[in-house]
């Protein structure tokens, strides 16, 4: 889907995605310290986790090509008493460019693109983290067609271990994490089942 499309998505006072941080991005960031530190949310929408990140010290630009979606995720930032914190970025996944870089943790989260262009964004982020930085990644994974809730139906934009692992290979980035896990995704009726791939990569320092 195109920028006007997500725009028309996010178009409404409720937020799409839910205020509440992921469950997975708390779990493999939290023992980070955020302090005097930056950080990258790509595609992070309305900014849940970017205000999550936000309220543990972290300088946090949030870069998604909505606009609609960063315009709600500043009042939320703002609402929460964060907002010195965040900044965002309009601009696609795929051709970004930070308002500032390097940083020490960059966040990808639920950016279910075609394979090719999913390793294009991987790299082209992996690139703005520095020595001793983190790269924290969380998608519906492919074996999510097998059973699990909610999440794309096409198998061409869900990752999995093998194609993640494809996408790192030459960052200079090392895996720590990378395994399916069994998660929960926030809906209107409640939290359902998923299958859900995640990520923990560093950059040796």
């Amino acid at each position: 889907m195109d920028s006007n499309t997500w725009d028309q998505k996010y178009s409404t006072e409720e937020f799409i995605y839910t205020k509440v941080e992921n469950r997975f991005v708390v779990e493999l960031c939290k023992d980070l310290d955020g302090t005097n530190k930056r950080a990258i949310d790509l595609a992070g929408g309305e900014g849940r986790n970017s205000v999550w990140l936000a309220k543990r010290g972290w300088q946090v630009e949030n870069i998604d090509f909505s606009e609609v979606a960063l315009l709600k995720y500043l009042s939320f930032a703002k609402d929460e008493g964060v907002l010195e914190n965040c900044s965002s970025n309009c601009a696609d996944a795929l051709s970004f460019t930070p308002l500032v870089t390097p940083v020490d943790l960059a966040v990808i989260a639920y950016l279910q693109i075609p394979e090719n262009d999913l390793a294009t964004a991987i790299e082209r982020l992996s690139a703005h983290v520095v020595s001793g930085g983190t790269l924290m990644g969380v998608w519906h994974s492919r074996d999510n067609l097998e059973g699990g809730f909610g999440g794309p139906r096409d198998p061409q934009v869900l990752p999995n271990v093998e194609t993640i692992s494809q996408a790192l290979a030459g960052t200079g980035l090392e895996i720590e994490v990378l395994e399916n896990r069994d998660g929960q995704i926030q809906t209107k009726e409640g939290l359902k089942p998923s299958v859900t791939l995640v990520l923990l990569a560093k950059r040796p320092a």
